[in-house]
């Protein structure tokens, strides 16, 4: 699987073939799995507050900031993200 780094963003990473975002937050460089250390994610992940967009989950880095494993519900694009420590990088996260 390949990942685009959302526009406007440092750290936020979508599957390149995700239909709920546009082609403008996916253009970019394309990251592999293996790049962003998603073979890092641990077996038990934390369930946080679901975030309004991208820019809301750059910014708990200010107030709340993330742990690895920690798994949040983007809303704008009704899709869960987990935070990777080793990339600092929340990557769009599918179970399957």
């Amino acid at each position: 699987m390949a990942y685009k780094k959302m526009a406007g963003t440092s750290a936020v990473f979508v599957d390149e073939n995700n239909p709920s975002s546009s082609a403008q937050e996916r253009d970019g460089l394309t990251w592999s799995a293996a790049e962003l250390h998603l073979n890092d994610i641990p077996a038990q992940l934390a369930r946080k507050a679901p975030m309004a967009n991208s820019l809301s989950l750059e910014g708990l880095e200010d107030y709340d900031p993330p742990q690895h494993g920690d798994l949040r519900l983007m809303q704008c694009i009704n899709s869960d993200f987990v935070y990777v420590a080793s990339s600092k990088a929340w990557v769009q996260y599918s179970n399957q």
